[in-house]
């Protein structure tokens, strides 16, 4: 599925890294939440990644936004990676991969590696009607999202 901008997103339900099943109307009933996909936890660029958005925090708080990461690592991945950099915000385990098919951020093989199934680097900003109003998807995994674009996108909701 390609999603569109202002079209609603699908509903899902994760597992979190601290083992507790999250669903995303939760997230939305606080507000606005930017969904960060990420390939694997330990990996560079989506260190580097998690750890910006983890030190932008104010910048997305004071909007009443929050950020909350996905990969198809598993929750205990995912638990040490959260202590490693101090992340605070959610970590969800999309494991069995259904959440990054359904949002059209699934790389089915991933030629680098020769690896099945593993999730596009791409954010989604939803507002709290689950409405998209940003995206921004890469088939490289070396890119990281454009930063500002994300704020800005945050700033006119």
């Amino acid at each position: 599925m390609v999603m569109r901008i202002g079209q609603r997103v699908p509903e899902f339900s994760l597992p979190d890294h601290n083992k507790q099943e999250r669903k995303l109307s939760d997230f939305l009933q606080k507000g606005t939440v930017v969904l960060a996909f990420f390939p694997f936890a330990f990996s560079g660029v989506c260190d580097r990644e998690m750890c910006t958005f983890r030190d932008g925090m104010a910048k997305f708080n004071s909007s009443s936004s929050q950020i909350v990461g996905i990969s198809v690592d598993s929750i205990f991945t995912l638990s040490v990676f959260a202590q490693t950099y101090n992340i605070q915000f959610p970590l969800l385990s999309d494991f069995n991969k259904k959440v990054s098919r359904a949002y059209g951020v699934l790389h089915e093989t991933w030629v680098a590696w020769g690896y099945k199934g593993v999730a596009k680097r791409a954010v989604f900003v939803i507002d709290a009607r689950g409405i998209l109003r940003y995206k921004w998807v890469t088939d490289s995994p070396s890119n990281e999202p454009p930063y500002d674009e994300v704020t800005s996108a945050l700033g006119k909701l």
